[in-house]
C-alpha cells in the first residue's frame, strides 16, 4: 500500500507537469458533447447520460463517471475527470435512480444498464467497447467498485435499458473515497450506518431504531464480490475524511491484494471527503497514468511513454 502526500501546491504542480508533459504536449483534442442521451427508462422516467467525445481517427477508450451525493442527490453535470477527454479519452457521466425513488439494487442496475447501452452504441459514437474504465466519488465510488467486482452477478445486473446481450464488465476501476464494506462500516462508523440521516441506511432500506441485517449489508458491499477476474483498481482517500472513513479504502485494497489482484491506494494527508485536490496535480497525473496503462491499445493515440509519477 503506498501513501502519496503532496507537500505543497507548487510541488504538486511541478510534479504533475513532469508526469504529463508527453501526453499534454500533444495538441488538445476537440471535444464533442452529447447531453441527456437516454440509456433506459424505468416507470416512464428516462435515465440519461452525458457523453464527451474527443475527435479521433480511432475508437476511443471510455471512462464512465458515476457521481456522488449519498445515493439520494447529486448531478452528473461537470464531471471532474472531463479534462481527460482532451487527451483522447471519451467520458460518459451517468444519472441513476436515487433512494427517494428506489432502494438498492436499483442504483447498480442503472449503472450496469448504462455500460451495456454504451457498448451497444459504441460504433455509433466511436467508442472502443473493449477498453472501458469506471470511476466515481463517494456514493459513486461505491457503485464504481461494485461495477468492477460484480460482473455477471445476476442479482446485481438487472435489466435497466435492455441490451442484455452486452456485458457490463470493465477493464479498470478508479474509486474516490467510496464505501466498500457496509458490514465494516456498521462496526467502525455506526453513527453513519444506522440512522435515517445516513445515505447508506436509506440505500439499504433501513428502519429507524433497527440495525441492518448482515446479509443486506453484504449484498451491497463491493468487497463481498471480489474474485480473481476483477480489473485493476486505483483508490484515492483523505486521512481527514469523517464521512467515509479511510478504513473502507484500506480494507478494499487489502482484500484485493489478498486475492492476487492489482490495487493501489493513494492517501491524501489532511484531505476530507472530496475537494479539488483529488482531481488536480500529482493526483490527476496518477489517475491518468493508471488509465493509460490499463486502457492503452497499440493503435491508440494515447501516449505509451509516460514517465512514472513522482512518489
Amino acid at each position: 500500500m503506498r501513501v502519496m502526500i503532496a507537500k505543497s501546491l507548487l510541488a504538486a504542480l511541478v510534479a504533475s507537469a513532469a508526469v504529463l508533459s508527453p501526453l499534454y504536449g500533444q495538441e488538445k483534442k476537440e471535444v464533442q458533447v452529447h447531453r441527456d442521451l437516454v440509456y433506459g427508462e424505468v416507470a416512464g422516467a428516462p435515465l440519461t447520460l452525458d457523453l464527451y467525445l474527443p475527435k479521433s481517427e480511432t475508437a476511443s477508450p471510455l471512462i464512465v463517471w458515476i457521481h456522488g451525493g449519498g445515493w439520494r442527490a447529486g448531478s452528473n453535470k461537470n464531471p471532474p475527470l472531463v479534462k481527460l477527454t482532451e487527451q483522447g479519452f471519451a467520458l460518459a457521466s451517468i444519472r441513476y435512480r436515487f433512494t427517494d425513488t428506489a432502494i438498492f439494487p436499483a442504483q447498480i442496475h442503472d449503472c450496469k444498464g448504462a455500460i451495456r447501452w454504451l457498448r451497444a452504441n459504441a460504433k455509433r459514437y466511436g467508442l472502443d467497447s473493449t477498453r472501458i474504465a469506471v470511476a466515481g466519488s463517494s456514493a459513486g465510488g461505491h457503485l464504481a467498485l461494485l461495477v468492477g467486482t460484480s460482473a455477471g452477478v445476476a442479482a446485481l445486473e438487472g435489466d435497466t435499458g435492455g441490451n442484455l446481450d452486452y456485458p457490463s464488465d470493465v477493464q479498470a476501476v478508479i474509486d474516490y473515497f467510496g464505501p466498500s464494506d457496509f458490514v465494516l462500516r456498521g462496526q467502525t462508523q455506526p453513527e453513519r450506518a444506522y440512522t435515517n440521516q445516513s445515505g447508506s441506511f436509506a440505500l439499504l432500506g433501513g428502519t429507524e431504531g433497527e440495525r441492518l441485517a448482515v446479509e443486506t449489508e453484504r449484498f451491497a458491499s463491493p468487497a463481498n464480490y471480489i474474485s480473481k477476474d476483477d480489473p485493476p483498481l486505483l483508490v484515492f482517500h483523505g486521512t481527514a475524511d469523517r464521512t467515509v472513513l479511510l478504513d473502507q479504502s484500506q480494507h478494499m485494497v487489502q482484500r484485493y491484494k489478498a486475492a492476487g489482484l492489482e490495487a493501489e491506494l493513494v492517501v491524501l494527508e489532511n484531505a476530507g471527503h472530496g475537494g479539488k485536490a483529488f482531481y488536480r496535480g500529482v493526483h490527476l497525473a496518477e489517475a491518468t497514468r493508471f488509465l493509460v496503462d490499463h486502457l492503452r491499445d497499440p493503435d491508440s493515440q494515447l501516449d505509451p511513454d509516460l514517465t512514472s509519477p513522482t512518489r
